[in-house]
């Protein structure tokens, strides 16, 4: 574990930080839907973090750590909706600038959000133009510093930070051994969950979970080396659609996760509805897709319980809407 980019003293370090700035989420549970996947299902709820996803976490910890005169100068982000608000708000927290680069067709309510926390907010074609290199100049022409959305050390320690409590919150619920499914776009949340897992509770085994068609983490965990999606647009769970798994979190998910597993748009869908249904509470189909992985791909995962983490809950209206319409279908 020390030839990663980042150890378990880095989250802790970030928990430090983050200390009374970020919400500790709860495990929930419902007999609903331990019927559905057939063992005890344990939900972590980071749709209930601030800005309404893990992110906070991440962002946090980042600007968190920055010199001042560092952050006087700003900071810059790419981000299809959810680090962006996360970058947004720590900046505005620590009253500092934020420019925020994202995707033209991200859902308005994350582009209105984050403009809200006052940043400038750069739109861009997801499909012809190339958001590390618009990021990357701007930060240059700018001298703001670039908070990537998983590749970057200070970033996966902070979502690692997630992964404490998940190890604390299952040791208090008698939990020893469990898959801890986690909604994986580039891998910085998993990344940093399997790290803190290995260390404090080596019984829990992380494993991503991806839409169809956009599983590039879990291809490359198979192939053992980084594999690209031949696409970048197309399904409802935008949050997290990456290109390919980023170069620091590839080999800690190589070393410590277990085998991927994807879900259809549908069944993100339904891991929506059911969040909604049983939990009260609001996910995002990106969020949802490791609940709905826990209730779909029972006979893929091992143990008597099952840890789900929700990642976030920024879903435009009619989207939820459409969510809901699939309870009792």
């Amino acid at each position: 574990m020390n030839d990663f980019a980042i150890t378990v003293a880095d989250i802790e370090a970030a928990a430090s930080r983050l200390k009374g700035h970020i919400r500790r989420t709860p495990l929930l549970t419902s007999p609903f839907l331990d019927e559905i996947a057939g063992r005890k299902v344990f939900v972590k709820p980071e749709c209930l973090q601030h800005t309404g996803s893990f992110k906070a976490r991440g962002a946090w910890s980042a600007v968190s750590a920055l010199a001042p005169d560092l952050r006087r100068k700003g900071v810059i982000a790419f981000s299809s909706g959810n680090h962006a608000q996360g970058v947004a708000w720590a900046a505005k927290m620590h009253g500092a600038p934020a420019v925020i680069i994202m995707p033209s067709d991200a859902p308005a309510l994350k582009i209105a959000n984050t403009r809200a926390y006052g940043a400038e907010v750069v739109l861009y074609d997801r499909l012809t133009e190339d958001r590390d290199q618009i990021g990357t100049e701007m930060a240059e022409a700018r001298g703001l510093t670039l908070v990537k959305p998983f590749d970057e050390p200070l970033v996966i320690a902070g979502q690692g930070t997630t992964g404490l409590e998940i190890a604390e919150q299952a040791a208090e619920a008698g939990i020893a051994k469990a898959d801890v499914l986690v909604c994986c776009g580039g891998g910085g949340l998993t990344s940093g969950i399997a790290l803190a897992l290995a260390d404090k509770a080596p019984g829990l085994r992380a494993r991503p979970v991806e839409p169809e068609g956009f599983d590039d983490v879990t291809r490359s965990l198979a192939a053992g080396s980084i594999q690209r999606n031949e696409s970048m647009g197309g399904s409802i769970c935008d949050a997290i659609v990456t290109p390919q798994p980023g170069n620091l979190t590839f080999p800690i998910m190589s070393a410590l996760c277990g085998p991927g597993l994807t879900v259809t748009d549908d069944e993100a869908l339904s891991g929506v509805a059911e969040a909604f249904l049983r939990l009260k509470i609001v996910a995002e189909p990106g969020g949802a897709v490791a609940l709905a992985a826990a209730l779909t791909r029972k006979h893929e995962i091992e143990g008597d319980s099952v840890v789900a983490v929700v990642s976030g809950g920024n879903v435009d209206p009619a989207m939820f809407a459409k969510a809901l319409q699939t309870i009792g279908k």
